[in-house]
């Protein structure tokens, strides 16, 4: 997909340029071990192609795009310590606490989620206040109790019990599905569409994170370490509610194939011309089919 590569890349080149090398006592290299050269920036790539769809303000599209991504790279930082999933690998390297230590991991992620707001607002005229403001909300709202950090708090308090399926989806629209959902969102809130386009969009939105937490049940099941580039098999290992351990392997395909439809079925009902929806609805695929 050259429209991936092309952001992928462009998304990168600001990652590099704005997360900084000279934080004292060597946080800048801890925080740009945590963000730079790995992942498939998903979440980056969901804010710049809505901002395409609608029409927005690309300047804005693309400090959204690399906020989300500095607040879901601190998740993951924080994450992986021993104080809550204790992991060592993470794209296919040593974890930030094995690299650096636990303190300088810690206040790493600390101090990428506070760069996530201050890109959003950047005080040079380039992106409005109002927007600005909205921007930030939005993000907050996906990142605090009522969204990913909330959803990693049931996580931790789910180890071992028996979820439902109205319990698992609950813990994962906030622990995965918020800030992917506010990727389209923030995407959306670049430009000026209608309510109704706004709430298909956060529907579609909604629906993409939900099943990219399904297939990411299903992988931890079926792909090696190595392909994953995190640890496989962990979920099982520390007794956590799945999708696979709730509706097996087949159900669980079946579950996140429905939930893509769902996805793509809201895209069409936006009412976004074909060209404009092309985008999302290939990244939803995406999603879909990853390996990893």
């Amino acid at each position: 997909m050259t429209w991936r590569s092309a952001q992928q890349a462009s998304v990168e080149r600001a990652l590099e340029r704005w997360v900084p090398s000279d934080a004292p006592a060597g946080l800048g290299d801890a925080m740009r071990y945590a963000v730079l050269d790995g992942g498939k920036r998903l979440r980056p790539l969901l804010v710049l192609a809505t901002c395409e769809a609608v029409g927005g303000h690309h300047e804005a599209a693309l400090r959204a795009a690399c906020a989300v991504e500095l607040i879901h790279a601190y998740s993951l930082v924080h994450d992986d310590m021993p104080c809550m999933d204790n992991d060592v690998l993470r794209r296919g390297k040593p974890t930030v606490h094995v690299r650096f230590g636990q303190a300088q991991a810690l206040l790493a992620g600390d101090a990428l989620q506070a760069l996530a707001f201050e890109l959003l607002v950047p005080g040079d005229g380039s992106v409005g206040d109002a927007m600005s403001a909205r921007l930030c909300r939005l993000l907050a709202l996906s990142a605090g109790a009522d969204g990913m950090a909330g959803g990693q708090a049931v996580d931790l308090a789910s180890v071992g019990v028996a979820l439902d399926l109205a319990s698992l989806e609950a813990m994962h629209r906030r622990k995965t599905g918020a800030l992917l959902q506010a990727s389209v969102v923030m995407g959306a809130a670049t430009g000026t569409p209608s309510h109704d386009v706004q709430a298909l969009l956060a529907r579609y939105g909604a629906s993409l994170g939900l099943a990219f937490q399904v297939v990411d049940d299903i992988l931890d099941v079926t792909a090696d370490s190595a392909t994953l580039g995190k640890t496989a098999g962990k979920d099982a290992a520390a007794d956590k509610p799945t999708f696979v351990s709730l509706m097996g392997l087949a159900g669980a395909q079946a579950y996140a194939d429905r939930v893509l439809d769902q996805a793509h079925d809201a895209l069409r009902r936006s009412g976004l011309d074909h060209s404009h929806a092309h985008t999302l609805h290939a990244l939803a695929d995406w999603v879909g089919r990853r390996v990893s």
